[in-house]
C-alpha cells in the first residue's frame, strides 16, 4: 500500500536555540518517513503553510511552568482560524524543552493541547515507552501527552542529550506515519 506524502509544519519559539534544535530533529524524523516538512520560528510564521499542513506541531520552552509569551501571542493571533475552523480535523502535537528535569513541562503540553482542542484538531501524543538507559533513554521523562526534552541549562550545542534527540526523531517519524492512517 502506498501513501501520498503528508505535509507537516512545525511552529516553535526558541530564544536560546534548544527548542529549534529539537524541532529540527522532529523534522528529520518526519522527512525520513516521507513527509514534506516546514519548520518555522513564530517570528516568521507562514499562515498559508499552516493552513495547508496535514499536521501542525507546536513547541516552546517551559518558562516558569508555562508557555512563553511569544507562543501565547501566536495562539491569540490564530483566532481568525479558530473562528473559521480552518485547522479543524488536522493532527496536532506538542513539544517543550526546559532546563530542569521537570520544570512543570506537563503544564506547557497541557496548554498546547487545550489550544489544539479549541481549534478542533486531533491530538497525537508520544507513544513510546521509556527504555531505561538514562540520558540515552527514549522518552526518558515518561511523557505521553507530548515530547519533553531537557537542556540542563547548558548551551544548545551540547544539549538536549542524545536520548531526547532520538525521541524527537522518532516522534517526527511517528507523526508522519500516523497521518497516513488518519487522513
Amino acid at each position: 500500500m502506498s501513501f501520498s506524502p503528508k505535509s507537516l509544519a512545525i511552529v516553535y519559539h526558541s530564544p536560546y536555540g534548544h527548542t529549534a534544535k529539537v524541532a529540527s530533529f522532529i523534522a528529520q524524523g518526519a522527512k525520513q518517513a516521507g513527509a514534506q516538512v516546514h519548520c518555522m520560528n513564530i517570528e516568521h510564521v507562514d499562515w498559508d503553510v499552516l493552513d495547508q499542513a496535514d499536521i501542525i506541531v507546536f513547541g516552546c520552552p517551559t518558562y516558569m511552568g508555562s508557555l512563553t509569551s511569544a507562543l501565547k501571542l501566536f495562539m491569540e493571533q490564530s483566532s481568525k482560524r479558530w473562528l473559521a475552523r480552518t485547522w479543524q480535523g488536522k493532527i496536532a502535537a506538542g513539544f517543550t524543552n526546559g532546563g530542569g528535569l521537570s520544570g512543570d513541562k506537563l503544564a506547557v503540553l497541557q496548554q498546547i493541547n487545550l489550544f489544539a482542542m479549541q481549534h478542533g484538531m486531533l491530538w497525537a501524543g508520544l507513544p513510546f515507552m521509556p527504555t531505561g538507559r538514562g540520558s540515552q533513554d527514549i522518552n526518558r521523562m515518561s511523557s505521553f501527552l507530548g515530547l519533553m526534552t531537557q537542556s540542563d541549562n547548558a548551551p544548545a550545542e551540547i544539549t538536549p542529550p542524545e536520548g531526547d534527540l532520538q525521541t524527537a526523531t522518532l516522534f517526527g517519524e511517528y507523526l508522519a506515519l500516523l497521518s497516513n492512517k488518519v487522513n
